[in-house]
């Protein structure tokens, strides 16, 4: 007969605002959780939604001996009566639940900010998820997503793939999983590119890159193309807003090798040199307009506008004029 499978320790913290890998922690709490107690429960609340008799409500001992998460989120916005009510249940947590607190790092009040040190003081198991935005970083998760998969990458696998997908982790997950299930052997360059022929015409990177460089009828084409294939309106907004910095950033760096500025800037060689070409025919001005079309962009992609489409178009055709001087 197999051992029975530990239960995870009583109090979980997930330090990061990274949400894939934040999601991932979780899953991963609950799934260890139900491979010792099958019928353990999952709540989850934001710590806003949250009074201090339901969290006490959720975490008491269950009268049947049910074993429970309860996953408290967002608990860098908690206020004091919520903060006071974990620091005190952390002294004493109850037998057979488990408290997951999902918390980004900083906070609105002191206790908020404190809670990290609080539950780590009471002996919390610790997962980070700081938020992926370094370029090496992204590689590194590239890498290992291909690892975990059962595959192996070399590092213009890697390049290209993240050419081809875009910066959004999921995106880059699923990939990369994909991959490894439909190529036997190591992946490269060429191995990538033919898996994703097509798609980086299509994706939002490549609408981003007409944008910068001011082709308003090529932009507007790849738009509708992406769109068309069902690639999500929040990517294509990253990726222009991705484009914008990037453009703001090489171009105030000036001149120098392409290798010290990469590690300056936070990008691959490959981008500093792809974007040096991208530079041309901004100026301070022009980009300081773009910079508050995909700030505004960001917001309207996800629930402020009333067509997304609409104000992808509106934004694209924005940046490709702005970088034209109109």
């Amino acid at each position: 007969m197999p051992a029975q499978s530990a239960p995870p320790a009583p109090l979980q913290l997930i330090l990061g605002d990274e949400e894939l890998l934040v999601e991932r922690a979780t899953r991963d709490t609950l799934r260890q959780l139900r491979a010792a107690e099958p019928m353990a429960e999952l709540t989850r609340l934001r710590a806003t939604e949250l009074t201090p008799p339901h969290l006490a409500e959720l975490v008491s001992p269950s009268l049947f001996a049910e074993a429970r998460v309860v996953v408290l989120e967002a608990a860098q916005e908690a206020g004091a009566e919520i903060c006071e009510a974990v620091a005190a249940y952390c002294r004493a947590p109850a037998e057979g639940v488990v408290l997951v607190v999902v918390h980004s790092g900083g906070g609105r009040s002191k206790l908020a900010k404190q809670l990290p040190a609080t539950l780590r003081s009471a002996g919390a198991e610790v997962t980070e998820c700081p938020k992926v935005t370094k370029a090496s970083d992204r590689e590194a998760f590239v890498r290992n997503e291909v690892r975990a998969a059962g595959g192996r990458i070399d590092a213009a696998g890697v390049h290209a793939l993240i050419e081809a997908v875009g910066s959004d982790l999921r995106e880059l997950a699923s990939a990369a999983a994909q991959l490894v299930s439909d190529h036997d052997g190591p992946l490269d360059e060429a191995t990538v590119r033919r898996y994703h022929r097509g798609r980086a015409e299509v994706t939002g990177f490549a609408v981003a890159e007409r944008a910068v460089v001011g082709d308003v009828p090529g932009a507007l084409e790849a738009l509708r193309w992406a769109l068309g294939l069902g690639v999500p309106h929040v990517l294509v907004a990253d990726a222009l807003a991705d484009a914008v910095r990037s453009v703001a950033l090489v171009r105030g760096a000036g001149g120098g090798d392409p290798f010290r500025l990469a590690g300056q800037l936070g990008m691959p060689p490959w981008k500093v040199k792809k974007v040096r070409n991208q530079v041309r025919g901004w100026e301070d001005d022009s980009l300081v307009r773009a910079m508050r079309v995909v700030a505004t962009l960001n917001g309207e992609v996800k629930g402020q506008a009333a067509d997304a489409s609409y104000a992808l178009e509106r934004a694209v055709l924005a940046v490709a004029r702005a970088q034209r001087g109109r």
